[in-house]
């Protein structure tokens, strides 16, 4: 059967045809990429508009089809695999009363202090309050950009937005409404609002009354295998396909981008690099590390939990990097691969640091920002890129690093996203990592594989979400170079301490 995936990303959407069976497993047929804006206003807030989420989606469908030969008739189910801890506010009608709050959102730093900055402290949370999330969700909502502070934020300067709002949802969960008109949320999306009690299966009625949480407004919850409806006939025609076409719920990126890395088992690493970036471990328990901001959530698979290690900006980056040293010959991220190419480990002694829009872990500092270190006369436009990627690659270290201090991790990691698809830096992560690392097939696609992975249990294709693991082998491994890894092993306590040395001043410039 033939299946569409939708990854709905920070700065576009990613629209996959799969075939799937239980002969040839899944098999990625073609892609469309669109992109849509993110607009970033002063004091940190971070908006996109809904409607452009919904008609990417439209548009990227019609183009999928056409392109691939592929009738509507023949589409069997769609799935989705969607940023998180984004709030959409929607009245009665389903229709959206304001623009998203992206997760990259910022602005509601005062409501999370009324909240958490009071009484004693641990790690500067209040500890009673930290105690209270951790008897229910096994973590707590320690970041200014989690979604209840971006629901106080608009309760509190947007009271007459606030009073109608029917429901706030998740950008998954606004797109599967639209196509649907029923209105359900995953378990791991909603376990990333830090509301949902994970043992009793519910959204936790202590927590909700401790933090001013209408409960009225938080949506019915699902799996995310569960089908949620048909196409409806008004966005079945929007999007080029069948009324009536299964919808399944799908799950969060970080979620489904496990699933779609095939790391599955206990103790595997997958590490992603897309425009934000990750270290997920599967794990077999809930566990909290308020020291770094690591914590057990809830995954697809209802017996295993993700321990999730986050950074704000990733390929960001390397982006940037890109767009800004105008004054080199640059067109292409390939050229631009090429350029830096010949830079040894270790840029000529440059050092970047990552922290482009705050950091998460393994610290919380919405301040903190990047930085070119010990730059010299000498160094040259190809040192400076070849220091992005570096600093990108040593936070990711940094990152699991942290997680290996509480759970033991298998040796071989996978690297996924779309900074996968670069052979030079896959080469490089390992080095950095000291160890080896695996890429799949079209790394770029890992969020809608996993989405696809997800129809396909559903439909019956595959046992359960465990098998998934048997089909997604790797697509090539990657050795570590012994001296290449020395080399970064001696900058790395440098790296650290740029963040340590500086976080004072983040503070004073950015607050």
């Amino acid at each position: 059967m033939k299946v569409i995936a939708y990854d709905i990303g920070t700065t576009g959407i990613k629209s996959c045809l799969f075939d799937i069976s239980k002969e040839g497993g899944i098999r990625f047929i073609a892609g469309e990429i669109e992109g849509y804006s993110l607009d970033i206003l002063p004091g940190g807030g971070v908006e996109q508009s809904p409607d452009d989420w919904w008609g990417a989606m439209c548009s990227t469908t019609r183009k999928l089809l056409a392109g691939a030969g592929v009738p509507a008739k023949d589409i069997t189910g769609v799935s989705f695999c969607s940023q998180v801890q984004t709030v959409v506010m929607v009245g009665e009608d389903g229709a959206a009363l304001r623009p998203a709050m992206s997760c990259m959102d910022t602005r509601a730093y005062r409501q999370f202090e009324k909240y958490m900055h009071t009484g004693i402290r641990v790690e500067g949370l209040d500890i009673f309050k930290v105690l209270k999330f951790l008897k229910a969700t096994g973590a707590v909502s320690g970041s200014v950009k989690d979604p209840m502070w971006k629901y106080h934020w608009v309760r509190e300067n947007e009271p007459e937005i606030f009073a109608k709002t029917y429901k706030w949802l998740d950008a998954k969960e606004y797109l599967v409404m639209r196509a649907t008109g029923e209105i359900r949320a995953s378990r791991d999306d909603v376990g990333l609002t830090f509301l949902y009690d994970v043992k009793k299966g519910r959204w936790s009625d202590p927590l909700c009354k401790a933090f001013d949480i209408d409960m009225e407004k938080l949506p019915d919850t699902c799996e995310s295998t569960d089908i949620i409806g048909g196409l409806l006939p008004g966005a079945a025609q929007e999007l080029g396909l069948c009324p009536g076409t299964k919808v399944i719920s799908g799950g969060s990126d970080v979620s489904l981008c496990q699933v779609g890395a095939g790391s599955l088992g206990i103790g595997d690493v997958n590490i992603y690099s897309g425009t934000s970036g990750w270290v997920t471990t599967t794990v077999d328990r809930l566990h909290l590390d308020l020291k770094h901001l690591i914590g057990s959530v809830i995954g697809a698979d209802p017996d295993t939990y993700n321990y999730v290690a986050e950074s704000e900006t990733s390929g960001k980056c390397f982006e940037w990097v890109k767009d800004r040293l105008t004054r080199t010959p640059i067109n292409t991220y390939d050229e631009m691969l090429s350029y830096a190419g010949g830079t040894p480990p270790g840029s000529n002694g440059v050092i970047f640091t990552p922290w482009m829009h705050g950091n998460r872990c393994p610290f919380e500092d919405p301040h903190a920002r990047a930085m070119f270190f010990n730059v010299d006369v000498e160094n040259k436009g190809s040192d400076m890129i070849h220091a992005v990627m570096e600093g990108m690659c040593m936070h990711m270290r940094w990152m699991l690093e942290a997680t290996e201090g509480s759970f033991k991790t298998n040796p071989v990691v996978r690297f996924t996203g779309g900074t996968a698809q670069s052979t030079y830096i896959a080469k490089m992560l390992a080095n950095v990592l000291g160890r080896e690392v695996e890429t799949i097939e079209n790394p770029r696609h890992v969020g809608a594989m996993g989405a696809a992975a997800l129809i396909a249990v559903s439909m019956g294709v595959i046992g359960n979400i465990k098998d998934i693991k048997d089909v997604i082998g790797a697509a090539a491994r990657y050795a570590p170079d012994k001296e290449a890894h020395a080399v970064y092993d001696r900058i790395f306590p440098v790296f650290k301490d740029l963040y340590n040395n500086n976080k004072e001043a983040y503070k004073k410039l950015n607050a």
